[in-house]
């Protein structure tokens, strides 16, 4: 597994476009980063940049950054709505894909030292990388801004983590982590009060507000024994949020920091707004994604408010992103294109190894299928054709779920229609891994002769365990479109036949590269005989399910 991690860093800057392109042109100059995404805010003069890439390319990336950010900003010039308190601002590393967030922590030490070594900058650690408990929280670590920098850096217990001890009017100071997906999300309201949109902020934010009695607003703070303020703790756990106006869209907005969306996930967070804003007389009139979420967010969002209207969720990504998009009125202020926003479809969109063969169009597929290339071939046409019959069964549970007069139901085929959409997700990656495993093969024999015996008995068995899994994953579709002959619509019985009929073609074709590739195994290889068992037992039960669909369907016709 390739391994990634995302750096999000936070500059100081948001106006001056010139300044803004010199810093993201000299990370993109860094082989082996592929820079997603770059979110300017005038109001807020900060640019957020999403970068991802290799451990050590990141880091590369993040010191070419910090260094173009020192040269052309000058904090002691600098004023904006966000809380800051250097050029670069924040700089967190996020594990992506095959690194743990131990080792992020230790990337992000690493990154600090540098930072600290190599450009001068003043280093504070937070988060999963804080080396002390005390400095965990970046609100704690920033405070006082860089307004109280100079004094701050002169009391003992704030020395940096990295880096020179000494005020540095034109850089200031720089915080650097290690953290999980956190989601930068505005919420807008209809109105241009900043008092009003804090009180929102207040409403649901995890740390509150300060009591006050006898009146909320205008009461004297309540302190405990020791004289510190009594917090009532917000709605919304693991979310930081501030009201702030912004110019440039002449709205309020709530300013929200989801750190931790498994426990807050965005559509909970703008749900809450909208209650408690209504409850303040105010109208919420859309939301703003500032920088870039993973898909799963989104994903979640779309079946949330299917869920809501009772409908079935068990539809495409695209139309639950849509569906999410136009629920958050995520498009309201600026364009919301899902492969700029979303970081995976960032990745695939950017990525320049070349097209899988399931983002061709249908008439691209088969000509390719029919050129003198020996990949795509059999096995990979067999998981395309099972991808076919699984959404099918998933069409029909789609339709069903909101046939007139089954409105009590649709709980019943959304279930069933996720299942369906799961069989064929499945089937388009092995779309293209099958065309992989025959690549495999042919990389294997060009190995060196000290290895390539090894490699070929290892490429040899994923070209049969692939096909097996497009058996198995046809076969389970076969329960969908055998749930969809009884209990879905009549009218649409034609549909679960063919669905039936392709699903065992899959079975068949993939059955058939099983059988070829496991003739380069040794006769008596026990793993040979068990790889062919299992096909055969795929095999026979979807024979047996095509029959019974098939009698099913025809009681309907």
């Amino acid at each position: 597994m390739q391994r990634l991690i995302e750096c999000v860093p936070n500059f100081s800057e948001g106006r001056d476009e010139g300044v803004i392109r010199e810093i993201t042109a000299a990370i993109e100059a860094v082989d082996g980063v592929t820079l997603l995404d770059v979110d300017p805010g005038r109001a807020t003069h900060r640019t957020v940049v999403t970068f991802v890439g290799e451990p050590e390319a990141v880091l590369d990336g993040a010191v070419a950054g910090a260094e173009a950010s020192v040269r052309l900003i000058d904090m002691s010039r600098h004023a904006g709505e966000h809380p800051r308190f250097g050029a670069l601002d924040v700089c967190p590393l996020v594990p992506v894909a095959g690194v743990t967030m131990d080792e992020t922590a230790e990337y992000a030490r690493r990154l600090a030292r540098r930072l600290g070594e190599e450009v001068g900058l003043t280093v504070y650690c937070y988060e999963y990388a804080a080396t002390s408990p005390e400095r965990r929280n970046l609100a704690t670590v920033r405070a006082g801004q860089y307004e109280g920098l100079e004094k701050k850096l002169a009391d003992p217990a704030w020395q940096p983590d990295f880096g020179p001890a000494a005020f540095n009017a034109r850089s200031g100071a720089t915080a650097v982590s290690a953290r999980d997906f956190l989601v930068a999300y505005n919420v807008d309201l209809n109105t241009t009060s900043t008092r009003r949109a804090n009180a929102v902020a207040f409403d649901v934010r995890e740390k509150g507000r300060i009591r006050r009695e006898p009146d909320p607003l205008t009461g004297e703070i309540v302190r405990d024994e020791n004289g510190d303020p009594v917090w009532i703790p917000g709605s919304l756990t693991s979310v930081k949020a501030i009201g702030w106006f912004i110019e440039e869209y002449g709205i309020a907005q709530i300013s929200m920091n989801l750190t931790d969306i498994s426990v807050t996930p965005m559509h909970v967070a703008f749900d809450e707004v909208c209650r408690r804003a209504d409850a303040r007389g105010l109208r919420v009139t859309g939301s703003e994604l500032v920088g870039l979420m993973p898909l799963s967010a989104v994903l979640d969002a779309g079946r949330y408010f299917l869920r809501k209207q009772r409908r079935s969720t068990g539809v495409s990504d695209a139309e639950l992103v849509k569906i999410a998009v136009r629920s958050m009125g995520l498009d309201e202020l600026t364009p919301f294109d899902p492969n700029e926003k979303i970081i995976e479809y960032a990745i695939a969109a950017r990525d320049k190894t070349g097209k899988r063969l399931v983002d061709l169009s249908l008439r691209a597929l088969t000509e390719e299928t029919a050129s003198e290339s020996p990949a795509p071939g059999g096995g990979s046409v067999s998981a395309a054709v099972g991808a076919l019959a699984a959404a099918l069964g998933t069409m029909v549970a789609n339709l069903s779920s909101h046939k007139r007069g089954w409105d009590d139901r649709w709980e019943e085929f959304s279930d069933v229609a996720e299942r369906g959409k799961a069989c064929y997700a499945e089937l388009l990656r092995l779309v293209d891994e099958d065309s992989e495993a025959f690549h495999a093969i042919m990389a294997a024999w060009k190995a060196d002769p000290a290895v390539r015996e090894q490699a070929l008995l290892d490429a040899t068995k994923r070209a049969i365990e692939v096909p097996l899994r497009v058996m198995e994953v046809a076969v389970s579709s076969m329960e969908v479109l055998g749930q969809m002959a009884e209990t879905g619509m009549q009218a649409s019985a034609s549909d679960v036949g063919v669905g039936a009929l392709c699903a065992r073609t899959a079975v068949r074709g993939a059955w058939l590269n099983v059988r070829i590739n496991a003739k380069d195994l040794p006769a008596d290889d026990a793993l040979r005989t068990a790889y062919l068992e299992q096909a055969e037992a795929l095999g026979l039960a979807a024979q047996e399910r095509e029959a019974a669909i098939l009698a099913r369907v025809e009681t309907h016709l």
